[in-house]
Parts: structure tokens; sequence; C-alpha cells
């Protein structure tokens, strides 16, 4: 009985050493080098793993970065210009700068202009509730005031305002990491220049005398902010105005012939 135990014992162990070595000289022959930048690059990376470079991480941002020649598509939001200059120093590559960003929220429905019609009563979720019913007001496109975007914010440069409902953005803390934009399941984030801005903050595309109805501070789509502007910024779409800011010279007329107030202006005083 004895020598079948130790004959046992034997065997596994063989089994066990052969089964080491065959995975040695696999992994020896699979095994992939990495560059040596990668750990440079890493190192002068922010290091927070937001996810707003495009990749899920740093290391993945600089696993990348590796393999590009050019740094033009390539960006870090939270560590800016800076680190990006950092990054061009360490691969020895031209930095390419770019204005930074802030994220906007594209509602200004607050109580006082959009009266609640109904109630929610489940899940304080802003995508639960998205794809349960259409809001508590009668304007199906904005703010649910949940606060999915103040969740994923890792910089805490989102709250919701206790007075209006609504997000509210820090300018300080947002890096732009774009988080808060995927998280809004009503589209209503989107990421804007830094400093002055106009934007049309309503995205509402019903017809002018339902948004209207819905909300007092609503975009309906009258025409004027586009036949004011001297630059051709902004155009009409699905009962809705935008304003392209990359044409727009924030020179204000827009905002003073919109008759709904639907024209946000920030940063100007």
């Amino acid at each position: 009985m004895s020598s079948i135990v130790l004959s046992t014992i034997l065997s596994l162990t063989a089994i066990g050493i052969l089964s080491a070595v065959i995975l040695y000289f696999v992994a020896q022959k699979f095994k992939t080098e990495e560059d040596p930048l990668v750990e440079k690059l890493t190192a002068v990376l922010p290091g927070v793993n937001c996810g707003g470079c495009g990749y899920a991480g740093c290391r993945n941002f600089s696993e990348a970065l590796v393999k590009t020649k050019d740094l033009e598509k390539l960006f870090c939001p939270v560590g800016g210009n800076a680190c990006m200059q950092n990054v061009a120093n360490v691969l020895g590559l031209k930095a390419i700068e770019k204005t930074p960003l802030v994220a906007v929220v594209r509602c200004q429905g607050s109580l006082e202009y959009r009266p609640i019609t109904n109630l929610y009563d489940s899940e304080k979720s802003c995508k639960i509730a998205a794809l349960l019913y259409s809001g508590n007001t009668d304007c199906q496109y904005g703010c649910l005031g949940l606060g999915d975007c103040v969740a994923v914010c890792k910089f805490d440069a989102i709250v919701i305002d206790k007075k209006t409902g609504l997000p509210s953005v820090d300018e300080n803390k947002c890096v732009a990491c774009g988080a808060c934009v995927k998280a809004c399941p009503k589209r209503l984030v989107e990421l804007r220049k830094k400093g002055k801005r106009i934007f049309v903050s309503c995205l509402n595309k019903d017809k002018g005398p339902l948004t209207r109805k819905a909300c007092k501070i609503g975009c309906i789509a009258c025409g004027k902010c586009a036949k004011e502007c001297p630059f051709n910024a902004i155009i009409i779409e699905n009962n809705c105005s935008y304003i392209d800011e990359t044409k727009c010279q924030l020179c204000q007329k827009c905002i003073y012939v919109c008759p709904t107030h639907a024209i946000k202006e920030e940063n100007f005083k």
C-alpha cells in the first residue's frame, strides 16, 4: 500500500515539474519585451486613470504614446499642455498645445422655469430614470438632476445645486476628462473652451409652443439668433439652435435678441 502511495506522489511530482518546465519555455517563447519608455511616460502622467485620453488608464496611454510619431491626436486633458510637453521631451517629439476645455451643462430648466408635473419614485440614477420615463417635467430633453455626472467625476468638480436642482461645474476643478459627458443619458453635458464662452443652454427638440409650455427658458428655434450672428456661427437643427464655438467671436449679439434667454454667457464679468 505504501509503495502505491509513494509511486503516486512521485508521479504527481514529476508531472508538476514537467508542466513547470513546459510553461517556462512557452512563456519565454511568447514573452514580449516592454519598451522602457513606457515606464518613463507613465511616471510623467497624472496617474489618475480617468480615461479622459481615450484609453483605459495612464499605462495604456503610455503604450499608445510609445507607438506614435505625432502627438496631434493624443492628449492628456488632466495634465494639460504642461504634461504633454514632458511627454514630448521623453519621446523627442513636438508637443501640440491645445486650448483647455471645461464641461458645461446645456440645461437651465430649474424648477423656476420648468415645473414638476409628475413624481419619480425609484433608483436615484439618471440612466435608470431615462430608461423608465421621460422625466418629472413636460420637457423630455431636460436634466433629470439625479447626479450620475456627479458620481463619475473623480475630481469633485460637479455638484447638484440645491437651489436649481441642476448640476453645477466648478471650472477650477474640472479637467475635461469627459466622464460626465459619457454618463449623462440626455447628452446634456458638453466640453467647451475654458474662459469666456457662449452656448445655447437647451436641447429641447419639440416645436416652439411645446417647448415654451414645458420650460420658460427653452430654445423655441425662432431663428433670431442665427439671423443676428455676423459670423454664421449659429445653426438650427431639430427645432433647436446650436453655437459653433470654432466660428463664434463672442460678440454677444445673439444673447440680446433671444426672446427666451436660452443662450447662456459665462465668464464675461
